[in-house]
């Protein structure tokens, strides 16, 4: 796949929201089914496509096939999630509605795409409803073996400025 397709096809998804609440401190796991099984892609573009996707819709099962178990993402401020169970324990909170703490009806708009091997780097702005103004932040994706292995964001959940 060229550089321009795959630039066409994830930035119609909103890349960089899987960043969302990654400052969060997981909890306990909030879904009342195990993690699912993995489901590869063909390609990086296709992991980050269909994770933009899954989070998008708030699907936390769809959003967890997408990890191995030693996944790492790095939030600011140092803040690391390792390992799968823990990712998921985070993106159980992540795929709630805001008035619950998550952060779903979000909508990131790509505003610049660069690959580098199958390490997607984006930056993006987010908007939604109850956001008094947008949000722009960046985030890399790594990916390996046709799974996510690696986030590091810039996102922070505390800076968004809500609507009161």
């Amino acid at each position: 796949m060229n550089f321009p397709t795959r630039h066409a096809k994830i930035s119609s998804i909103a890349i960089a929201i899987f960043a969302a609440t990654i400052v969060m401190t997981p909890g306990g796991l909030a879904q009342s089914s195990p993690l699912p099984a993995r489901v590869r892609q063909p390609t990086a573009a296709k992991v980050v496509s269909e994770h933009m996707a899954a989070f998008n819709a708030c699907d936390w099962k769809r959003l967890m096939a997408q990890f191995p178990d030693d996944v790492e993402f790095f939030a600011p401020n140092g803040v690391t999630v390792r390992g799968r169970k823990a990712l998921g324990e985070m993106f159980a909170k992540v795929v709630k509605p805001p008035a619950q703490g998550g952060t779903c009806g979000l909508n990131v708009t790509t505003e610049h795409t660069f690959v580098v091997g199958d390490v997607i780097n984006v930056q993006w702005r987010a908007d939604a409803p109850f956001l008094a103004e947008p949000y722009r932040g960046a985030d890399a994706y790594e990916t390996k073996d046709g799974l996510m292995a690696a986030q590091v964001t810039t996102f922070d959940a505390a800076a968004l400025k809500m609507k009161h």
